[in-house]
């Protein structure tokens, strides 16, 4: 029914299936991917199954998450210490051990992943001793330090706040009650834009199964004597003490919320600056530990002032107090991490700007995106302030460690506009120019040897200039570059970003 006057083969099912597989291969990725959260009261593990997809779009080479499968979550661990209040690290090898063993995973499973340290876990004693448990993965592992703006930053986009901004193109606030600090991350239109943290926790105080006071943080004290409570290891609160305490702590928490000016303990307890006055928020939505008791999800009580602390806050809300409407975006405890590293793999374009090529290959290197428009009269001054607002978002000490700088570019690549962008770089990065860290930009427009030339022959920059277009980043990205490919003079990036989930439960970067 079909000769076709030359011989001619057919293939089998399997031969057929082969090059289907192949094919798929060349454009989906499959990774299995481990979340770590260590904080100062609380510690967690998730792994999960991350498909990223090739872009279709214009030959791209850029691989984008598609779907991420949840495969196993740990119980929430009370983050144990040893009598000199450093974190036990023993202790926390062999819960993460056990979690991979329930999980029936081994760490050669793995293909990448994320471990966070807040709070306690930042110390250096407990940070070098906590990074050492991952030692063997350091290739594969992003390891974040999170200070307060980190923090607010992580728990507004893993609480799904953000996308929720998005999607309502509402103003959205979100309160992480931890158990140490409450971190504030107003979000507007899809964007972190403002972010403050006080501290106010749960777990300021933490008793025995007796109820004798076994923990008591500086920061209970403040709250103790303005509720008229006196504090002392070993003795115990009485029901209504705990209640007075947890009610002085909202009495705190209500004027950061609600951007007033600060004052009195609310002044002293601030670790940031206070939120601006604008945009006020139409919703707010909760986080961290103490959510879980406010949303109702959490009922027993975990010798410390967590449960109190959210009946407070529920008043204040019952109260009209807190005057705005609460939504639940479901993610609770685990906003910090709630997703864990992918990674995908590109090439730059070919108007690179390398001056040191011994500076390659450098790995993990944190992104940030400054909140800047580069699409007509650019104003070095704003460039430079929004990448020192940048570096505060990550709380990132300028010139102490390098950074990449990612800009989306439009318009014409005018000198005046190259020259005002260089200058801003230049601005807000005066240490790193200086020669202590490598200059690293990662644009998505063809300009990335034009502003390297720039920077180097107009601005009289000294530090190792790293200048790669071609690729789009975004905050919570981190890179690594690669030695250079000849001879098309291009370098190869592997892009680590950290996933969040939205509200609606799809992988979110």
């Amino acid at each position: 029914m079909h000769e076709l006057g030359f011989d001619h083969g057919h293939m089998s099912p399997e031969d057929q299936q082969a090059i289907a597989d192949t094919i798929w291969a060349a454009d989906n990725v499959e990774l299995v991917t481990v979340g770590v959260d260590v904080g100062s009261s609380t510690s967690h593990l998730m792994f999960a199954k991350v498909h990223l997809q090739r872009l279709t779009t214009a030959l791209s080479s850029r691989f984008v998450v598609v779907n991420r499968e949840v495969l196993w979550r740990s119980p929430i661990l009370l983050t144990p210490y040893l009598p000199d209040n450093t974190i036990d690290v023993g202790f926390l090898q062999k819960f993460i051990e056990a979690g991979y063993n329930e999980a029936g995973l081994k760490r050669t499973d793995i293909d990448s992943g994320a471990v966070i340290l807040t709070g306690e876990a930042l110390k250096r004693k407990n940070a070098e001793a906590i990074t050492h448990l991952f030692a063997d993965e350091a290739g594969k592992f992003v390891c974040a330090s999170a200070g307060h703006h980190l923090e607010c930053a992580m728990a507004a986009h893993g609480s799904g706040a953000i996308a929720l901004s998005r999607k309502g193109h509402n103003n959205v606030l979100n309160i992480d009650i931890g158990g140490g600090t409450t971190k504030l991350g107003m979000c507007q239109g899809g964007q972190l834009v403002a972010t403050a943290a006080i501290e106010v926790g749960g777990r300021l105080i933490a008793f025995d199964d007796e109820g004798r006071m076994i923990r008591i943080e500086g920061p209970a004290f403040v709250h103790a004597k303005a509720a008229g409570v006196d504090l002392e290891m070993g003795k115990k609160l009485t029901e209504d003490e705990k209640k007075k305490i947890a009610r002085t702590m909202v009495s705190a928490l209500l004027p950061a919320i609600m951007q007033k000016d600060p004052e009195g303990i609310t002044k002293d307890l601030l670790v940031t600056d206070p939120l601006p006055k604008t945009p006020v928020p139409d919703l707010i939505t909760f986080s961290g530990g103490v959510s879980e008791f406010i949303y109702g999800r959490e009922t027993k009580d975990h010798n410390d002032l967590g449960l109190y602390l959210a009946d407070a806050i529920a008043e204040a809300l019952a109260e009209g107090r807190l005057p705005y409407k609460p939504m639940d975006p479901g993610q609770g405890i685990r906003a910090t991490v709630i997703g864990a590293s992918q990674f995908s793999v590109q090439v730059s374009g070919n108007t690179i700007y390398i001056s040191n090529e011994e500076a390659l290959p450098v790995r993990n290197i944190p992104v940030l995106r400054p909140n800047v428009s580069l699409d007509g009269d650019i104003d070095s001054v704003i460039v430079t302030e929004e990448i020192q607002k940048a570096l505060t978002r990550f709380d990132y000490r300028e010139g102490e460690m390098a950074v990449a700088l990612a800009f989306q570019w439009h318009g014409d690549p005018l000198h005046a506009r190259l020259k005002a962008l260089a200058d801003g770089i230049c601005g807000g990065l005066p240490e790193t120019i200086k020669g202590g860290q490598a200059l690293i930009l990662m644009l998505d427009g063809d300009i990335g040897k034009t502003i390297g030339n720039i920077l180097t022959r107009e601005c009289g920059v000294r530090a190792d200039i790293i200048s790669v277009d071609g690729v789009a980043l975004k905050e919570f990205d981190f890179v690594d570059i690669g030695e250079m490919i000849r001879p098309t003079n291009v370098v190869p990036l592997v892009i680590k970003s950290l996933l969040f989930s939205t509200p609606g439960g799809a992988a979110a970067a």
